[in-house]
């Protein structure tokens, strides 16, 4: 388990954060150089730090909620903390700065108070950031006829990821901007949940505000890697022998919200083109041994019909192109989620984010609504798209 050998990591990373702590509040007055006051200085931080591992064995909503908000936090607290001791380095021994000055006490002061500064706006923001939803619009031309169908404005939404992280309150934000842009199909990219359907605050009042998805042909959705029920630790997942499937009751909460669900099939929409939902690749579901190769998805499809694929994780594309499928829509990657991973996930797939042809086939890759982990977005945003699609 990878948490098992990060964990000695992660401690070591909090005690050279708390001895900072400890150095820059001694610092800013004599009373925090108390053996009392330091003592509960760190039995506050060892709260905060230890919190992941607490809510993992106490899984409490408040606790989850407090977790997912530090989880973010340290992530800033450790970036920031790295590049003030690396400035500090380039200062003393790059520009050659008189190292009395900035050895001291006010600078120490000044520069401590600057990275607090820094890692409490960051974490509000990315908090905030992260509750409230943008739409992104994206035109795209699809050479085939549809029949009676010229145009059609599609809707796509993903990882929702229903939990402690995400509620009803962003869920109506969501269906009042989907249903603003008057949908005449609306497509969810899979990761409903947050891999524990007990955790969801009130489902039955969550799948009626889904209910209040209005669209012309439906609303279609496929599963993601996330809609299984499993313990999760600090972001990771425990291997088991048991195959992991999703709770019955996501099953019933998708039927109860008015979406349909497509296990690694398709549907004819209005006789004018074919919708498929994917299985997704590392956790393909009940039923279903091993998904379908995007060949084998096409090959009962009329191919003079438009064909659309909901696939949470941006994978295949060349396949699919080749297989003759015309727009792939897509989640999973959260387009980073955080900085700087809105930089580094670019490095991990071909279309981290937004939109790519490849041959005929358009593909657009959506950063979410909800999030995972961190209860943050930095540098990027929760949206959903609007997708004008034009047939010939």
């Amino acid at each position: 388990m990878i948490a098992v050998f990060l964990a000695p990591v992660y401690i070591l990373l909090n005690l050279y954060v708390f001895r900072w702590l400890i150095r820059w509040m001694g610092a800013c007055t004599r009373h925090f150089k108390k053996r009392p006051v330091r003592a509960a200085v760190l039995v506050v931080y060892s709260f905060f730090a230890l919190s992941i591992l607490l809510s993992f064995f106490w899984p409490v909503r408040w606790l989850k909620t407090l977790t997912n908000i530090w989880f973010g936090t340290v992530c800033y607290i450790l970036l920031t903390v790295a590049a003030a001791d690396l400035i500090r380095v380039i200062l003393k021994y790059v520009v050659k700065v008189d190292r009395q000055r900035l050895s001291s006490r006010r600078t120490f002061v000044t520069a401590g108070t600057v990275c607090i500064a820094v890692i409490l706006s960051v974490s509000v923001y990315g908090f905030w950031n992260g509750k409230h939803i943008r739409t992104t619009k994206y035109d795209v031309a699809i050479d085939k006829d549809a029949g009676d169908i010229h145009s059609m404005k599609v809707v796509l939404t993903a990882d929702l990821h229903l939990g402690y992280n995400t509620g009803n309150y962003e869920m109506e934000q969501m269906v009042k901007k989907i249903n603003a842009q008057d949908p005449d199909l609306v497509v969810i990219a899979g990761d409903f949940f947050d891999n524990d359907f007990d955790a969801l605050d009130g489902p039955d009042k969550i799948a009626a505000t889904l209910r209040g998805i209005k669209s012309t042909y439906g609303v279609y959705a496929c599963y993601g890697n996330h809609d299984v029920q499993e313990k999760i630790l600090a972001g990771f997942t425990f291997n088991h022998d048991e195959k992991k499937v999703s709770d019955p009751r996501m099953d019933q909460f998708l039927t109860d919200s008015g979406i349909t669900l497509l296990r690694d099939e398709g549907v004819l929409v209005e006789d004018s083109f074919y919708l498929y939902g994917r299985a997704d690749e590392e956790r393909p579901g009940r039923g279903i041994d091993e998904r379908r190769t995007a060949e084998e998805l096409t090959e009962d499809m009329d191919m003079d019909k438009p064909v659309i694929v909901i696939d949470h994780e941006p994978k295949e594309l060349d396949a699919l192109a080749h297989a003759g499928v015309d727009l792939d829509l897509c989640g999973h990657t959260h387009d980073g989620q955080m900085f700087p991973g809105n930089v580094t996930i670019k490095l991990m797939w071909e279309n981290a984010y937004g939109y790519l042809k490849k041959g005929k086939m358009h593909n657009i890759v959506t950063s979410g609504v909800g999030v995972f982990g961190p209860n943050m977005r930095v540098g990027t945003k929760s949206e959903i798209c609007a997708i004008d699609v034009s047939f010939r």
